[in-house]
């Protein structure tokens, strides 16, 4: 690959990819909307971007009793704002602000052609985090990158429906808080051929939510505070250029959702056997792998898979899907220092036995198939 291509798919085709990687993972692994990807520390110069878009799934299956479920996943919108600023030619500096962590789920009850078994149980998430980075890159090509990340989130929690027994009726609400953690990492690039690896870890974020508890077995209302920590992460990211004007790209991201519980008065509810968690997550790895390719001087292309495993044995109903494939594309159009980049995924989400009870021995009370989720984004860029 010539060296001048080679700095043309670092800056043009590069931002795709990072766009792609950003948007794809609708209704990933747990309650993830975007992987948290840094790719902003690796554009050119001074930069400001902002993306929006909005993602419309469908998950719905039956009981069981036969009943069916309804489509239980709400349509949600998304943005996210970044801003780089190169201070010198090896220190630069980041502020990344976004919504990677959320849930929107409701069973329509058997009165509204729902079902019976799970109608009127639902789950809330919602979260903005906002990151400050910083890279430094040595004469070698080598780099490292971190800093702090602060998130404030806030969400609830509905138990209905024959299934959930003696807590059906249980409500939870968790006031917005503040959590934080950090962000480490380290990329090494060639920029005669586009390439780039790059490895971060995500540190769990820690908050102390004040939990409102009703209903259910409990007799009376109860508030108090309890930690919640959402799941540490890796990621390895990585891109080369493979022909003229032509870029290999892809992902690897690693979620600890098993660390993810929402402990408090009720839950867990110990048995004889063993005990019953509010929430119980597995973990998940995402694999990406895609291609990008510049067309003209201002057009550019790319087109990305996305693979999730699925997992054995029933799955919370509060979180209905197992695995996912999916196809991503996007385009850039970049004139001067501007560059607006459009992007659409269609994600075939997987099919789950539901369960509730104990960990490791749920008791089935339904089953979700044939889901998907579409979702459009556009992010515009300025370096200057």
């Amino acid at each position: 690959m010539r060296a001048e291509g080679g700095e043309g798919m670092k800056y043009t085709i590069g931002a795709t990819a990072a766009l792609l990687l950003s948007s794809a993972p609708l209704l990933a692994g747990g309650i993830e909307r975007a992987p948290q990807s840094l790719g902003i520390l690796f554009e050119q110069g001074n930069y400001v971007e902002l993306g929006f878009g909005g993602v419309n799934p469908t998950v719905r299956g039956r009981d069981v009793a036969g009943f069916a479920t309804g489509d239980v996943a709400q349509g949600y919108g998304f943005f996210n704002l970044g801003y780089k600023h190169q201070f010198n030619d090896n220190l630069s500096a980041a502020i990344i602000i976004e919504q990677p962590f959320g849930a929107d789920l409701l069973y329509p009850l058997a009165t509204e052609g729902g079902s019976p078994v799970l109608g009127g149980t639902r789950v809330e998430v919602n979260s903005t985090t906002y990151t400050g980075l910083l890279r430094y890159k040595f004469e070698n090509n080598f780099s490292v990158h971190g800093g702090i990340r602060a998130s404030q989130a806030d969400g609830g929690v509905s138990l209905d429906g024959l299934g959930y027994a003696t807590t059906a009726g249980y409500d939870l609400e968790l006031a917005k808080e503040w959590g934080f953690g950090y962000v480490l990492g380290a990329a090494y690039e060639v920029p005669e051929i586009a390439a780039r690896v790059s490895l971060t870890y995500n540190s769990p974020v820690e908050h102390d939510f004040e939990m409102t508890e009703s209903g259910g077995p409990l007799p009376i209302t109860f508030v108090d505070d309890y930690k919640v920590k959402t799941p540490r992460s890796w990621t390895l990211e990585g891109q080369t250029g493979i022909a003229p004007d032509t870029l290999l790209f892809g992902s690897i991201r690693w979620v600890k959702w098993s660390e993810f519980k929402v402990d408090n008065l009720l839950f867990p509810i110990a048995t004889p056997t063993g005990q019953i968690p509010l929430v119980e997550l597995e973990d998940t790895t995402t694999y990406t792998i895609g291609v990008g390719r510049k067309f003209t001087e201002n057009w550019s292309g790319a087109v990305s898979f996305h693979y999730e495993a699925s997992e054995d044995g029933p799955i919370s109903p509060l979180a209905p899907t197992d695995g996912r494939k999916g196809v991503s594309l996007a385009a850039i159009y970049t004139m001067d220092s501007l560059k607006i980049t459009t992007g659409v995924s269609y994600v075939k989400l997987g099919d789950a036995d539901l369960g509730v009870g104990e960990s490791g021995n749920k008791r089935y009370v339904g089953r979700t198939d044939d889901n998907d989720a579409i979702g459009v984004g556009i992010k515009v860029g300025y370096s200057f």
